[in-house]
């Protein structure tokens, strides 16, 4: 029986489809930046609920297409964060004929860490999956299951839309954002006890996977080039100068980089920079297994 997932995020909205076996079908990624302003407003814009039912439209033709017979689609930080959130579900529902589900920022992280483990052995453990989003980010231990977890509202596009206004940023805004972090790192210290022990740091998400495939320079998406890449320290720590001291328009050129991430990489690479620094790890294991895996694992019987 093959299965649909969709998981609809602050930044972007993706739709992972597989047989009864857990064999990929087919895996989308869309930018469609649901949470633009939220953080602001606490509403979802007009024209970001457009963008992103529209997007649910083309999803709806590749669940259709592949014949899948389950659907489980969450919203996380963003539909969280928006007092309207009803009138995006009841878009959303009028397309693919299913509720979206409002996860709460634990039920994230367990889902994300449960994807993002299956093909890793156990004697690697204990695991700190981080799952950096747009608005919020997942901090997750354990070995073979989820033991602690804490979700922190920072993620790319919030840190932007709170600290990043110029082009380039400036650097007191830089210092800023990474102070703030730095804060929040001692949340996750004081509950995910073992966090700076674990064994293996695994980054999950689009600024992990992006900040992966700048520092390889691939011109074009390769999942299996990304896929448990290690991203060391220093090779973070050079992707994040690069592009923090880029414009836009210059940080386009950076191979493994797509337009519409552009404006928040910044944002999400201080994230993954200074939590590597707060806990000392020197490499991260990029994973392309996340939140959509775990999803579409609970579909399948």
């Amino acid at each position: 029986m093959n299965v649909a997932a969709i998981d609809c995020g602050t930044n972007s909205t993706r739709l992972l489809v597989t047989d009864g076996e857990g064999r990929i079908l087919e895996r989308l990624m869309r930018i469609t930046r649901l949470g633009q302003g939220v953080d602001a407003s606490r509403r979802l814009a007009p024209e970001a609920i457009e963008r992103t039912v529209a997007v649910l439209k083309e999803y709806r033709n590749a669940i259709d297409r592949l014949g899948a017979e389950r659907v489980r689609m969450t919203a996380t930080s963003a539909a969280r964060d928006a007092s309207n959130r009803d009138e995006f579900f009841d878009a959303a529902e009028a397309v693919l004929g299913v509720r979206p589900e409002l996860l709460a920022g634990d039920e994230e992280g367990r889902l994300s860490f449960g994807g993002a483990t299956t093909e890793l052995d156990p004697a690697d453990g204990p695991f700190l999956v981080v799952d950096i989003g747009g608005g919020s980010t997942e901090f997750v231990l354990g070995t073979t299951e989820a033991e602690s977890v804490l979700s922190l509202d920072i993620g790319c596009v919030r840190i932007t839309e709170q600290f990043i206004h110029s082009d380039p940023p400036a650097p007191e805004e830089l210092s800023q954002a990474v102070s703030v972090v730095h804060a929040y790192m001692e949340d996750v210290a004081r509950d995910v006890p073992g966090a700076k022990e674990a064994r293996t740091l695994v980054g999950l998400a689009g600024t992990v996977t992006t900040m992966a495939a700048v520092e390889i320079g691939l011109a074009q998406y390769d999942r299996d080039r990304i896929h448990h890449f290690v991203l060391t320290r220093d090779a973070a720590e050079d992707v994040f100068r690069t592009l923090a001291t880029e414009r836009r328009a210059d940080r386009l050129h950076n191979p493994g980089l797509e337009e519409a991430r552009a404006d928040v990489i910044v944002g999400g690479a201080v994230i993954l920079v200074t939590m590597m620094r707060h806990f000392g790890f020197d490499r991260c294991l990029v994973s392309e297994a996340d939140i959509l895996d775990g999803l579409a694992a609970t579909l399948r019987p």
